[in-house]
């Protein structure tokens, strides 16, 4: 099981640990080590929202600037025939030329 949440521009992908019935997680997007669990699903966000504002507090405690979750955009430059390739699946699956992109991406990742 996998559900992501958002919160103060960081986010992070909830896990379920079948074996101490744990859902927990961490700040994805940074070095630092940031994580949160409970046994009570109803408290999830709760736990993720309160590991956020420990981590800006602790940072803004130390002084420094706390990092930032990739915002999950990016531009990419392509040739003007990889682009019209790619376009012209988008229109042929019936998808947006950002899913066929991101599709690709992933697979090439696997």
């Amino acid at each position: 099981m996998t559900e992501r949440l958002y919160y103060k521009d960081y986010f992070t992908d909830v896990r379920f640990d079948a074996e101490s019935k744990t859902l927990y997680g961490k700040i994805e997007g940074i070095a630092d080590l940031v994580n949160f669990y409970t046994t009570d699903a109803t408290k999830v966000e709760e736990e993720f929202r309160l590991a956020v504002d420990d981590y800006l507090a602790y940072c803004e405690e130390k002084g420094v600037a706390p990092e930032k979750s990739y915002s999950g955009v990016f531009n990419v430059r392509v040739s003007p025939e990889l682009h019209r390739n790619l376009a012209l699946i988008a229109l042929r699956e019936n998808r947006s030329l950002n899913a066929v992109v991101k599709s690709t991406l992933e697979q090439g990742l696997m």
